[in-house]
Order: C-alpha cells, then sequence, then structure tokens
C-alpha cells in the first residue's frame, strides 16, 4: 500500500456525508486541515498510509473499501459507453473513474440496465431469425430503437442521395481544392465561418473523434485519427455547414418518428456528403470502371483509405452513370454490426448475428489481407464478397486496437466486371 497511490475523493465524501459530519469537523478527527481534507475529497491529493489508519482508527473504515472498488465498474460502464448505440457519447475514462466512484449504486443500475437489454437484444435477434425463415411479417417492427429505424429506412434504398450529390460538386467548384482538399476546407472554414481547424493530442482527447465548441468557434480533431479520417471529419463538418437545406429536405423525405432518428440520420448524411466531396462522383465513377471496382487502386488516385473507397462504391447509382450494385457491412469479431450500406436484396437479420459463412469473419486471422470468396444463401441466391480488417483510431503502446472487418459483395452475375472475380474458381 505504501508504494500505491490511493485517490479516493468521492469515497472519502461519501464516508463524510454518511456520519453527516462537515469538513471541518472530519479534518479535526483527522489532524489535517479541512483545506487538505478538500483536495482529498477532489481528488487532488492522495491518502498516506498514516490518514488511511488514521480513518479506520477514528471512523472505523475498512481500508480495502479505499482501494480499487470502481475498477470493475468502470471496465463494465467501458462496455456500456462502447455499444454502438451509445459510441458517440463515449466518455473519458476519468469521466467513467469519477462516476462509479461517486455514484455506485447508479453506476450498477446504468449496467445492469445495459445487460438487460443486451440479454433482450438477442432474444429479440433470435426471435427475428426465426419468424424471417418461417416467412412471418412482425410486430416487433412497431418497437424500433431510433438506430434500427434510421437503419432500417437507409438499408431499404438506394445508396445515392443526387441532391447531396449535386451539392458536392458545387461545393468542390468553391472550394477548387487542387490537390489539398483538407487545406482548402480549413480555408474555408476559417473564411466564412471564422472556425479554426486544431489537432489535439491523445491525452486531450482520448475517446473523441472530433469536437466543434461553438463558443471559441474551433473544431477539435483527436491525433488518433489517420489523415483520411482528419479529412473526412473536417469534411463532414463543413458539408452539414454548407447543405443544411439540402439534408434537412432527406431527412424529411426519409420520413423519420422520433428527433433522435433524426438527428442520427443527419450525421448518415453528413458522412454521405463528405464521402462525395472527397470522391466527386463523375471522376470517381470512371476511374472505378477502367480499374475495375480495384480499391486499392482507386485509394491510392483519391488518397483516400480502404474503407472510404468501398464505401464510396455503394454509392455509384446515378441514374444514367450507375456502377456494380455494391453492399457493404462492417462487423467486429463478434458479429456485431457498425454499419451497413446498400444492402438491397442481401439478407441479414435486424438485430445482428452476421452469417458465419461470410469471408468477413475469415479476415481476422490474416490483418490488412483480402479475400474473394463466393457466398450462397439458403433460398440459393450468390454473392462476390470481398473482405479486408480495418485499423480503428491509433492508440497508445499500451492499448489494445479497435479491430472491424469490412465486406463488400454484389451479385455473383457481376464477377466479370469485377477485378476481384478473378480470384474466384
Amino acid at each position: 500500500m505504501a508504494d500505491q497511490k490511493i485517490f479516493a475523493g468521492p469515497r472519502i465524501r461519501r464516508i463524510r456525508n454518511a456520519k453527516g459530519l462537515t469538513q471541518t469537523a472530519m479534518a479535526e478527527g483527522l489532524g489535517i486541515s479541512p483545506s487538505y481534507l478538500n483536495l482529498i475529497e477532489r481528488n487532488q491529493r492522495p491518502l498516506t498510509v498514516q490518514l488511511i489508519l488514521r480513518l479506520a482508527s477514528v471512523y472505523k473504515v475498512d481500508p480495502h473499501e479505499l482501494q480499487g472498488e470502481a475498477r470493475g465498474s468502470v471496465a463494465a460502464l467501458k462496455e456500456v459507453f462502447t455499444d454502438p448505440l451509445l459510441v458517440g457519447e463515449l466518455p473519458g475514462d476519468q469521466e467513467l473513474i469519477e462516476l462509479a466512484e461517486a455514484a455506485p449504486n447508479a453506476s450498477a443500475a446504468v449496467i445492469k440496465l445495459f445487460r438487460a437489454y443486451r440479454e433482450q437484444a438477442e432474444r429479440l435477434s433470435d426471435l427475428n431469425e426465426l419468424l424471417a425463415r418461417e416467412g412471418r411479417a412482425t410486430a416487433l417492427s412497431g418497437a424500433r430503437l431510433p438506430i434500427d429505424e434510421v437503419h432500417e429506412i437507409f438499408e431499404r434504398r438506394p445508396n445515392h442521395f443526387a441532391a447531396l450529390e449535386e451539392e458536392a460538386a458545387a461545393f468542390t467548384s468553391v472550394l477548387d481544392p487542387g490537390d489539398d482538399l483538407f487545406g482548402a476546407l480549413k480555408a474555408w472554414l476559417k473564411r466564412e465561418y471564422g472556425i479554426v481547424v486544431k489537432v489535439l493530442p491523445v491525452a486531450t482527447m482520448p475517446n473523441w473523434r472530433r469536437r466543434y465548441d461553438r463558443h471559441s468557434q474551433r473544431l477539435f480533431l483527436s491525433e488518433r485519427l489517420s489523415p483520411f479520417d482528419q479529412l473526412r471529419e473536417v469534411a463532414m463538418e463543413a458539408c452539414l455547414i454548407r447543405m443544411t437545406v439540402a439534408v434537412a429536405g432527406e431527412i424529411q423525405a426519409l420520413k423519420l418518428s422520433t428527433d433522435e432518428a433524426r438527428r442520427l440520420a443527419r450525421f448518415e448524411l453528413g458522412r454521405y456528403a463528405a464521402h462525395a466531396l472527397m470522391m466527386p462522383y463523375q471522376a470517381f465513377h470512371a476511374a472505378a470502371l477502367r480499374a475495375r471496382y480495384d480499391i486499392d487502386v482507386l485509394r491510392s488516385r483519391f488518397g483516400v483509405s480502404f474503407e472510404q473507397a468501398a464505401n464510396r462504391l455503394t454509392m455509384l447509382q446515378r441514374q444514367g452513370a450507375s456502377g456494380v450494385p455494391f453492399f457493404m457491412l462492417e462487423v467486429d469479431n463478434a458479429g456485431n454490426r457498425f454499419r451497413k450500406a446498400g444492402s438491397q436484396g442481401f439478407p441479414q437479420s435486424r438485430f445482428g448475428g452476421g452469417c458465419p459463412k461470410l469471408p468477413v469473419h475469415v479476415a481476422f486471422t490474416q490483418p490488412g489481407q483480402v479475400f474473394v470468396e463466393a457466398v450462397e444463401m439458403p433460398d440459393g441466391a450468390e454473392f462476390l464478397c470481398i473482405a479486408r480488417t480495418l485499423e480503428g483510431p491509433q492508440g497508445a503502446f499500451s492499448e489494445r486496437p479497435r479491430r472491424t472487418a469490412l465486406l463488400l459483395g454484389c451479385d455473383i452475375g457481376f464477377r466479370d466486371e469485377i477485378v476481384y472475380g478473378a480470384a474466384l474458381p
């Protein structure tokens, strides 16, 4: 214990409040000044061995209560906030520690509620798959979460928004970015709205990808992000500012039922617009045809990531200038689905549970390698599927990297139009 610094401010405060003591009274009993106790309660000073022994003798506090109480809760709370429904609200480690220590009962309730939610979601997934196999409609559609509603509406329609494509083309003309879209976007935000883009170190933004401070008019980006992802975050912010009317029109056309669903849809449309700006439709479509949809060729030509180029391929559905109708799926090693796009004609259960035959699961065994397979579904439909792992934001040396896998696929009938078709027997 002598070698370990123990910061237990919220616990000391709870003990004091439970005994009905003021800071002055408790400090007197411990033989320290009220100001020093105040610093301890604010986690600005650690507990010394002498203070721990004094707490035990004067206030009958078990020393073990002051060590490691929140560790299990913090780990469980991290699991809660990495759920796709809450990932946009992910707090930092210090905030989770403060929550676990200052409100342990509330933390336990949140964890219990989350585990019950996950259990019910798994049961609904099993039921949904059973009903789907039997060809029955289900009343479950009326009990959707906002994120489910957004996913289902986006997945029922082609992944193409003509109005946003037109806005992106017009925005490109205004920016005239040349070979430096990132610099052009930063200059435009500063010139038109006084917004300054600033990249912050990991210690300052351990979990956020980007954050906009309206008071200081600064857009903060995490240095964890790759240059490709930093560009997309800035492009999203710029597109959502410039294309307010067009985005609002698309949201209205989607006929979403809640404000939260509309907020999530706005985010998805902002991401779509960012891709349209980074990879202009006409140029990208022409390059895709020439390269026979080789993602690595396209990513190099447009200076984007593998995931961004693959995502853009699902958007090539302009009338009179369409490409192969691709679908895309992103999952983690446990099968949890993060994103899905352009998925018309590709069966997938509503709550997850991806097919284990898909090469997306094999991809985790050899990170960075591209796998190509033909997949036949139970109804006889065949798909050409390309899978590859993706690396998440760069972590520190001691952190385990977040890794997902991306699957891009299309009907097997398009195999001769795609470079990957040659890999099939």
